[in-house]
């Protein structure tokens, strides 16, 4: 994710960061003021239209339609926006609730070999969790003192979870913890399951296929149609004006479609990897 100063207006105004939409979209750009600047020069120069052409009335529609267009797009970006900031409250959650299972631990356990076993495994769930829902392939071995075997072809943090839990019921049956204990500790590992199916929810469910299309043809269309009828007032000037609509419009669609999947490698997206190691630095502090 992007660290910046919120109050820095000339950074955001003249800089282009590889992430900003103008990049991403500069050949389209190109391509519709060519478009738009060939229909502004068949209605003026060669057909030589008449101002009271019903063409000119085009721009009654892109008027009416102007407001239902804006409608769609404040929507599209709530959506996408509300499941960028609930994937960071779940992420926030594992980041509580490792935390309190480290805190309970450190007071519940004597024996520092299985004090030092849980500084290696907790950490280890949100690394796992991390990769997971970035699909990439993790590492039977992610830490030095604690050997993980992990079957790639099963759900990987589901694996952790049994094996965190597996430990907490040997602590048990040795009688190193009291079964109130095994109560408290139980209800700490059950929240890893639900942040990581909370995760899952997220990523699995994209916004619905028909109104994601719907909007970029609306997108396209609206922006195609515009030279037709404001040529006539605007002339070759048509072709700029064009091309700030549609990257306006065009970059709120990307915008939303980048942060609607939280936990990818996108610039704008969540930073899971580095709340990951943080994780893994307070759990050390705390065991």
């Amino acid at each position: 994710m992007i660290s910046y100063n919120t109050k820095d207006w000339f950074t955001f105004i003249f800089r282009f960061h590889k992430a900003d939409t103008f990049r991403t979209l500069f050949p389209i750009m190109l391509a519709i003021g060519a478009y738009a600047g060939i229909i502004g020069y068949l209605e003026v120069e060669y057909w030589q239209l008449a101002d009271d052409s019903y063409v000119k009335n085009i721009t009654i529609m892109h008027g009416m339609l102007g407001f239902v267009i804006s409608l769609l797009l404040v929507f599209r970006t709530n959506t996408a926006y509300d499941r960028w900031w609930e994937g960071r409250k779940i992420w926030g959650s594992l980041v509580n609730n490792s935390r309190n299972l480290a805190i309970k631990l450190s007071v519940i356990l004597t024996d520092e070999k299985d004090r030092a076993y849980f500084r290696k495994i907790i950490p280890s769930y949100a690394s796992i969790l991390n990769k997971h829902l970035k699909d990439e392939e993790t590492g039977k071995q992610l830490f030095d003192d604690v050997d993980l075997e992990i079957d790639h072809h099963k759900h990987r943090p589901n694996q952790v979870a049994k094996i965190l839990f597996q430990k907490i019921n040997d602590l048990y049956v040795s009688k190193k913890i009291t079964g109130d204990q095994l109560i408290i500790l139980n209800a700490e590992v059950l929240s890893f399951t639900e942040i990581c199916g909370a995760c899952e929810r997220i990523k699995n469910t994209p916004i619905p296929y028909s109104y994601s299309a719907f909007l970029k043809k609306f997108i396209f269309f609206y922006v195609m149609t515009l030279p037709f009828g404001y040529s006539f007032s605007l002339g070759y000037y048509v072709a700029p004006v064009v091309v700030f609509i549609f990257y306006v419009l065009a970059s709120l669609e990307l915008i939303a479609e980048e942060i609607e999947d939280p936990f990818g490698n996108d610039e704008n997206d969540l930073p899971t990897q580095k709340i990951a190691e943080n994780i893994k630095k307070h759990i050390e502090e705390l065991i």
